[in-house]
């Protein structure tokens, strides 16, 4: 990407318009630039043909049109996930998940190239972090999912920040990119159908529910006690459960959105009859729902999924607390597109 010109996909309209005022153009020339980049998805200047040449050759001068190219595609055999390979811009390379479920077509988007924070359990923290995403590069994930879907006369449903990445370490260009989603004139997600995931960053959610967005939150608690989670997280040892379990409540307190806890299963490890018990105690003063999520295997790693019996008995002792469990049962894990298992096709990049 030229870093002389100005990436429009990552601007709000204000700031498009200005950048349009400055060149001494019209300002009806923000509306026909925001209704051909995301009423009509072209990727190209050219395309836009209410525009004269000379108005579109400065524009091409002036402004940047990323267009992730998609260099990958994989179906699962259930026919209910899609994942995308796409390259950036350096030629770095990230990974999206579309996802069917009943009227729900939900898009999995990545923040960052990798991610810093090793949790031991999950395939892409073997990466380690490459880079930040920028808005743009987040935002045309979920355009690209769109032009995806309305070629087969469907839409784009809900957004899941819970791809490659720890969204709250990226946070500027995160929140940036969630509004760009969100406004009506771009991808027009609804602010409620939009969710970010995190692996407990502390500082990050007390800065987010200073933002007021009420998107939705998820935690990926994972464990009952610090001793357990700091193996598998080691973010736990800088902020231990009782820290985020008070800044989820904080959270909440200011957002008023029933928060969502992740706990993957772990065979052995963390499925037994006392950490539900555990599990309960600690969340039962919390309005929210927990996703139990039987492991996705990875390779070469020492954890074992839970067998079925395991797994029915933990979310059966959550239930009868009168806990909103659910077991998620991850999508396209066939492809190695379900949660924790983004990282193989990265093998690719540049290292």
């Amino acid at each position: 990407m030229n870093a002389e010109k100005i990436e429009l996909k990552g601007l709000f309209p204000e700031e498009l318009a200005q950048h349009v005022s400055d060149m001494g153009l019209e300002r009806y020339r923000t509306r026909q630039l925001i209704d051909w980049l995301y009423n009509k998805g072209v990727t190209d200047f050219e395309s836009m043909t209410n525009l004269s040449k000379t108005v579109r050759a400065r524009f091409d001068e002036q402004f940047a049109l990323l267009r992730l190219n998609c260099v990958g595609e994989m179906r699962s055999s259930s026919t209910d996930t899609v994942k995308f390979l796409f390259e950036l811009p350096d030629k770095r390379l990230i990974e999206s998940v579309l996802m069917w479920d009943g009227k729900r077509r939900t898009l999995c988007v990545s923040s960052q190239v990798g991610c810093p924070l090793d949790c031991q359990f999950c395939a892409t923290a073997r990466m380690g972090l490459i880079r930040n995403l920028t808005a743009a590069e987040i935002v045309e994930q979920v355009l690209y999912a769109q032009r995806f879907l309305r070629a087969k006369g469907d839409e784009l449903t809900h957004v899941v920040m819970m791809g490659m990445g720890e969204p709250l370490l990226n946070f500027d260009q995160v929140i940036r990119a969630i509004r760009l989603i969100n406004l009506d004139y771009g991808a027009a997600v609804g602010i409620r159908r939009i969710t970010l995931s995190t692996v407990g960053h502390v500082p990050g959610i007390a800065k987010l529910a200073r933002e007021k967005l009420k998107i939705g939150l998820a935690v990926s608690l994972n464990a009952t006690t610090d001793e357990q989670r700091s193996e598998i997280m080691p973010i736990n040892r800088k902020w231990p459960i009782e820290e985020l379990l008070c800044a989820v409540r904080a959270y909440y307190d200011q957002v008023k959105r029933w928060v969502t806890f992740e706990y993957v299963l772990l065979h052995g490890f963390n499925d037994t009859a006392e950490d539900a018990h555990r599990l309960i105690a600690l969340l039962r003063d919390i309005p929210c729902k927990i996703n139990v999520i039987p492991w996705n295997p990875i390779d070469d790693a020492r954890y074992e999924r839970p067998p079925q019996k395991a797994i029915d008995r933990f979310v059966d002792i959550l239930s009868q607390a009168k806990l909103t469990a659910t077991v998620r049962y991850s999508k396209g894990d066939d492809i190695a597109a379900g949660c924790g298992q983004l990282y193989w096709e990265m093998e690719r990049g540049v290292k």
